[in-house]
């Protein structure tokens, strides 16, 4: 049977709709070790030994969760009084233990990654300029430093008249495009990153897949040619993930001319992708979102990517997600939590112009975890 009290603070802390995930079944919750006590200024706290919960659906607008189970350990919700209403402050808990997570709904991201997007996937290449563009110290990419792994990809390539199948190694945050092999029919081509941007010679001449607006990029070491004029490339160039990705994030616009070219648009459709890769331990920040990724010696944080069409979508699953000093911000909301550890699995869908997920979670615990929420405004 459903604990009204506890329904109740879970629509506070939450601020979404409550529902159950199987409307048949309904959803079932449980409390234990409930007490209620006032504090200064008119707070009140509700304490729960342990709050569990199974089978909810939880909505806002167009996004939805569901949720098998989750169990609360040592939960403190603090109440205030707000204009005659009583309004959650805060929820704070020593565990939190749950499983069959899935969220999922149109993929909302910040200006500086959806201005880049624009300038990969819409045609003309490039993006109008952000407002109010993310400060550079919102973009740390600590993990991307020490990543290894492989990506592969096979491309059918009727339209352009070969197929192909490409292997880039990642070895310690960085690509070396001598490394990097692009095999066919007849004589194989090779990869490199010029001033222009990153290209393809293949036997028939050289095309670019990405245009840079401008160089010298940051993490990039272009390609270098033997002899003095001579038409040879003796070095395919290099790129150092961190500082190349942080610093086109940090741009938050693309420059006229930067991005896919109507070539590499073609392929996306016709491209499908495999990966493994191992993030290293460091700092990930995004705006509104930053955790201190760790366990690489362990094996966790490891990636897997696949795709049967990159430009229909993508799918990353990490078996063991391993992080610390957690803190999310939204609107009036912080979240923060001391350690987290799941398996994940992550589904990107292109959707025509628009971007859709599906996130699931398995079998996850969080450590110490908070909300707290800004009052509300008061009117003069």
């Amino acid at each position: 049977m459903t604990d009204p009290l506890a329904a109740s603070i879970i629509d506070l802390a939450l601020g979404l709709e409550l529902g159950a995930s199987d409307p048949a079944a309904g959803n079932r919750c449980f409390v234990e070790g409930l007490a209620l006590s006032s504090g200064q200024d008119g707070v009140v706290e509700v304490r729960a030994k342990k709050l569990e919960a199974a089978a909810l659906r939880l909505a806002m607008g167009p996004l939805a969760m569901d949720l098998g189970r989750i169990a609360v350990h040592g939960m403190v919700a603090r109440l205030r009084t707000e204009a005659g209403a009583m309004r959650l402050a805060g929820v704070e808990a020593a565990e939190v233990e749950f499983s069959g997570l899935v969220l999922h709904g149109p993929l909302v991201v910040p200006d500086a990654i959806r201005h880049v997007w624009d300038a990969t996937h819409k045609p003309g290449g490039a993006a109008s300029p952000a407002p109010g563009a993310a400060p550079a110290d919102a973009w740390s990419l600590g993990p991307l430093g020490q990543i290894d792994g492989t990506i592969r990809s096979e491309i059918t390539d009727a339209h352009l008249l070969f197929d192909a199948d490409v292997t880039v190694p990642i070895r310690f945050g960085q690509i070396d495009f001598n490394d990097a092999t692009v095999e066919h029919v007849g004589p194989d081509s090779r990869m490199g990153v010029s001033r222009m941007g990153f290209y393809v010679d293949a036997p028939n001449g050289r095309s670019y897949l990405y245009q840079f607006a401008s160089a010298p990029l940051a993490g990039v070491e272009f390609e270098r040619r033997g002899a003095l004029l001579s038409p040879w490339v003796s070095e395919r160039g290099k790129l150092l993930l961190q500082p190349f990705v942080e610093s086109m994030l940090r741009q938050g616009r693309s420059g006229a001319g930067q991005g896919l070219t109507e070539q590499a648009r073609l392929l996306l459709g016709r491209t499908a992708l495999s990966g493994d890769v191992q993030l290293g331990d460091g700092r990930l920040a995004v705006p509104g979102l930053q955790a201190e990724l760790e366990g690489r010696s362990e094996g966790r944080n490891a990636l897997k990517l696949h795709s049967k069409a990159v430009g229909r979508g993508l799918s990353v699953e990490m078996a063991a997600l391993s992080a610390r000093d957690a803190v999310a911000t939204w609107k009036k909301a912080k979240v923060a939590c001391e350690r987290i550890a799941a398996g994940l699995e992550l589904q990107l869908i292109v959707d025509g112009p628009r971007l859709r997920f599906v996130l699931e979670l398995a079998d996850g615990r969080l450590t110490r975890p908070r909300l707290d929420l800004q009052r509300t405004s008061r009117t003069p």
